[in-house]
């Protein structure tokens, strides 16, 4: 066991590595005063809890942050769980510190009635945080990544609970950051408690090859080294990693791809001098190896976002492994790994110019934000933060995000839907531009508009690129245009149905518009036609719903007269049979079925429980589709509902040995809602090589997401394989078989 003081010995050490100006007695000053201040206090692995500020402050120094960061570090949790306040520390290390460490407390420290509440709360709070001083997240990041490395001595469930917050909120954050060393661990360490199987998995693979995999990066790394010294290509530094798990875990579960296939499970990083160094090792290495086409990258003259710089190619040796080669300065890769903590303005020791501009995305996404509620504003987060995005100004100065791509129409109504009804022109940078012009970062936008407008067009809805002026749009003319709409929308449907071989007659037929609504779910063709024609609904959607429903009342009353005619005669089998004196006896199977004393009987399987093989079964002769075929848990099926006019009609049945490949079935998924939740379970259904034939979703005003699956397995085995897999994904609560 290492002692407290060998660990904080360590951190010095760490620091002066990094920074000789770094203000250690005010750093031993402020260790002291939180190993005063926690006490006795202990952390659930039985250690003091000391120990956990000095780690989070190892994890600051590591980052090479200044000496205030150190110390916000130390005194990160004492204003949250001792005596201390805010003017105690205010007055011994300064308003600064003070004020790093007043920002991280307040992101954990209030409590609210439900967890979405606080998560949104905390959220918002993270971000006013971070727009007054970037290292408030720098520490609360740090704060995280301890704390998941010591993830394993808390409950199971706070276990689940931290590493899908980790996992939705502090990587994403730490990625945008530029933070990739600590995004990678963060995204490893939430794998191992969100999907521990797939995650040991993974490792367990890696440890197998663990020796080939490092003889094959050795050789590699050797003949790089060799070529690049023959080249005359100064201070080049190459090493070689293996992916990381969450990565692989992505990409095998996502593309659906063994280990072997993923192309960069192998990376080698080329560092050098200069830019002009980094295409001429690109040079060396397409000299050496066989590049593959497309898989090449420029992102030093295209940075990404978070100013993340490389040369990516991908090549094939001699073996024929395929692996990627990264290529970058000294400078870039010191960026790349550490991101905002590479060259804030705060770090000492450095003589270079803060790139504070870099992070006024911080600033503006929140100057815009001030009066949102926490849903729009999580919205906003996870909408417009983490992906690409252009900030544009007002003509009076204030901020305006909108996606990238976005177009004057979009800004119009980002300030107000009565702005984007009346815009009749507008300006970018004093200069009259179309509707249909690609706002970019730093434009000052005037919108044009006349109360004499007669309202937006329809082709606006093809140039808007954000989900919220579209919505404006179709308000708009779901309330002022009913009558046009109903006249587009049903020129609109007829011409489909023309393409599509029906006719009007069909459907307005009395006793087949009643399915027809209640498929497309309106009341009234009218309010389809209104629908089709302000934007809701497409013509051509609602045409496909007509055409299936129309199939199957056809094809219902097709088989209505065979199948009443062979229920019939599975009655009079039936009677027959039970006035047999012998025992029944099994005979030949209908779908896999064996009714026992009754041969060439059809067979139904019923909608209300669905049974595959290997459930236990029950059937029921029913009057025009011959023996229904309930789950014996199925409530339809209980002895409740055996009522004496009905004692006649239940029946043994059980599956036979030439069971069909496949069976249709039901599952209900309920989950808390989140993004991605649809692409999540659809991949974990797909993993186990199963079919989904139909899906429904709907979402809950308290936050919940309700999935209804049908699926085609093979038998119970296959079914009970598929739950499990799909109760393994964050957020998903319950996995049910419906019944009754």
């Amino acid at each position: 066991m290492v002692s407290v003081e060998e660990r904080y010995e360590h951190l010095e050490k760490t620091i002066r590595g990094y920074n000789i100006s770094a203000d250690l007695t005010q750093i031993r000053a402020a260790y002291e005063y939180a190993r005063e201040h926690h006490g006795d206090q202990m952390r659930r692995d039985g250690s003091p809890y000391i120990t956990h500020p000095i780690n989070v402050a190892q994890i600051v120094a590591e980052m090479r942050l200044d000496s205030e960061s150190i110390i916000a570090a130390l005194l990160h949790d004492c204003i949250e769980d001792t005596d201390s306040t805010y003017e105690d520390i205010a007055k011994l290390f300064g308003v600064t510190v003070a004020d790093i460490v007043d920002g991280v407390t307040k992101l954990t420290r209030v409590k609210y009635s439900t967890m979405e509440e606080e998560q949104m709360e905390n959220l918002r709070k993270m971000l006013f945080a971070m727009s007054r001083d970037i290292r408030v997240i720098l520490i609360k990041i740090a704060d995280r990544l301890h704390n998941m490395r010591t993830m394993e001595y808390q409950t199971p469930a706070k276990q689940k609970k931290k590493a899908f917050e980790t996992m939705e909120i502090y990587a994403p954050i730490a990625h945008r950051l530029g933070l990739a060393k600590m995004k990678w661990e963060l995204e490893d360490l939430s794998l191992k408690y969100l999907d521990p199987v797939a995650y040991d998995e993974i490792n367990r693979k890696l440890a197998q090859a663990s020796t080939e995999h490092g003889q094959f990066m050795s050789r590699v790394q050797g003949e790089i080294s060799t070529r690049l010294t023959e080249a005359e290509i100064p201070h080049a530094t190459v090493y070689g990693r293996v992916k990381h798990p969450y990565s692989i875990y992505r990409k095998m579960y996502l593309q659906e791809k063994t280990m072997e296939e993923l192309y960069d499970l192998f990376a080698f990083r080329v560092l050098v001098d200069t830019v002009p160094d980094c295409y001429n090792v690109l040079g060396v290495i397409h000299d050496i190896y066989k590049p593959i086409l497309g898989r090449f990258k420029d992102y030093i003259a295209t940075p990404k976002p978070n100013m993340y710089q490389s040369l990516h190619t991908t090549v094939i040796g001699e073996e024929g492994i395929p692996f990627e080669v990264q290529i970058r300065t000294y400078d870039m890769h010191a960026i790349n790994e550490y991101g905002v903590a590479a060259h804030w303005k705060y770090k000492q020791g450095i003589k270079k110019e803060g790139n504070e501009a870099d992070y006024e995305w911080i600033r503006r996404l929140l100057e815009n934000q001030e009066d949102a509620d926490a849903e729009e504003f999580i919205h906003s987060l996870k909408v417009d933060m983490f992906a690409d995005e252009v900030f544009v100004f007002t003509p009076r100065g204030d901020v305006i995000n909108l996606p990238a791509g976005a177009t004057p129409i979009d800004f119009a109504y980002s300030i107000h839907s009565a702005i984007g009804n009346t815009m009749v022109g507008a300006k970018v940078n004093g200069r009259m531009v179309g509707f249909d012009y690609q706002l970019h970062n730093g434009d000052v936008v005037e919108i044009n508009t006349s109360k004499t407008a007669h309202g937006p067009s329809r082709d606006w809805m093809n140039i808007a690129k954000s989900s919220e002026a579209r919505s404006k749009i179709r308000q708009w003319f779901k309330r002022e245009r009913r009558e046009e709409n109903i006249a587009q929308g049903r020129a609109s449907f007829e011409n489909e149905l023309k393409h599509v071989g029906l006719t009007m007659s069909q459907i307005t037929a009395p006793d087949v518009l009643p399915s027809i609504l209640k498929r497309v779910s309106f009341q009234s063709l009218d309010e389809m036609y209104a629908a089709i024609g302000y934007g809701g609904l497409t013509a051509l959607k609602a045409v496909n719903r007509v055409r299936d429903e129309l199939l199957q009342i056809n094809r219902a009353a097709a088989l209505a007269k065979a199948a009443e005619e062979a229920a019939a005669k599975a009655a009079q089998e039936a009677k027959a049979a039970a006035q047999q004196p012998i025992l029944p006896r099994k005979v030949k199977s209908e779908k896999g079925i064996v009714v026992e004393g009754l041969s060439n009987c059809l067979v139904k399987f019923s909608k209300c429980c669905a049974p595959v093989p290997g459930d236990e079964i029950i059937g029921f002769i029913t009057r025009g589709y011959g023996v229904s075929v309930h789950r014996k848990d199925c409530p339809n099926a209980q002895p409740d509902h055996h009522v004496e006019a009905n004692q006649g009609r239940w029946i043994k049945v059980s599956w036979s040995d030439d069971i069909r490949e496949s069976y249709t079935t039901g599952l209900e998924v309920v989950c808390k809602d989140r993004a991605n939740l649809l692409v999540d379970i659809s991949t974990a259904v797909s993993t186990c090589k199963v079919n989904i034939s139909n899906l429904n979703v709907h979402t809950t005003a308290d936050g919940f997401a309700i999935f209804h699956l049908t699926i085609s397995v093979s038998d119970s085995k296959q079914l009970d394989q598929v739950m499990r897999k799909i109760h393994q994904i964050s957020s998903v609560m319950k996995v049910n078989r419906p019944a009754g």
